[in-house]
């Protein structure tokens, strides 16, 4: 695996912080982040190959280390993809689990648990993902998203700690921040998102890719089963 590098002034980095400084633009967590200097930016080549998958995971372990000794609130992870071929949002959604794949293959791979506090079957309306051992949200973005919020120019998938919302909840914040995005993106879009549901009532699975779903709709994602993550570990003893 390769060590992260520094993008931050990539010209794409540089577009996607454009994006998000646009007034319009409704997630006021995401301008907060950027603001802070808390917006990390791994530009990679293509969200429909897993060339740089080696590259990604290395600086999604290393932002989690970052984030765990300093946890302050609204710090993302995203990843900006060079190619920009057009893709239908069904499309975009299969090559985001695609990722998703690979990164949590490699993530059980190196003995890495699940974040106990959330579930790791995508169908669990306690579902999230998890990458050494810290639970989050992923938001896809690219051209071809019929929500204005999630159409940038390239694809992008932005990593969220779930952590995050569990202590805005703890400081009585998480319910005035979650009110203020959903009344701008209604504003830019015209309408609620007809994907939004808490934590708890539906799987989060299907909100990731920004595409409308059925009642129907079946995540792509393996999931870990119960005892993988000790079966990975006394497979490692029994290694050395």
């Amino acid at each position: 695996m390769l060590f992260p590098t520094d993008d931050s002034v990539h010209p794409l980095a540089l577009k996607f912080h454009a994006f998000i400084k646009d007034q319009p633009f409704p997630c006021v967590g995401a301008k907060s982040a950027l603001a802070k200097g808390q917006l990390k930016v791994l530009v990679a080549r293509d969200v429909a190959s897993g060339w740089d998958d080696t590259r990604i995971y290395p600086a999604l372990l290393a932002f989690i280390c970052r984030y765990r000794a300093n946890p302050k609130l609204f710090q993302s992870f995203a990843v900006v993809f060079e190619d920009a071929s057009p893709l239908s949002e069904e499309r975009f959604e299969g090559h985001l689990w695609d990722r998703v794949q690979s990164l949590s293959d490699k993530d059980a791979f190196l003995g890495q648990r699940y974040d106990k506090r959330v579930q790791a079957d995508p169908d669990d309306p306690h579902f999230a993902l998890s990458f050494g051992g810290e639970a989050f949200f992923l938001v896809g973005m690219h051209p071809g998203a019929s929500r204005p919020a999630r159409r940038f120019s390239h694809p992008v998938l932005v990593f969220n700690v779930r952590a995050q919302f569990e202590q805005l909840r703890e400081e009585g914040r998480y319910e005035g921040l979650r009110s203020a995005i959903l009344a701008r993106d209604e504003a830019l879009a015209g309408s609620i998102n007809p994907m939004l549901a808490r934590h708890g009532d539906a799987s989060e699975a299907r909100q990731y890719s920004g595409r409308a779903v059925g009642g129907d709709w079946v995540c792509p994602f393996q999931g870990r089963a119960k005892g993988d993550n000790d079966r990975l570990a006394e497979d490692g003893r029994d290694a050395a």
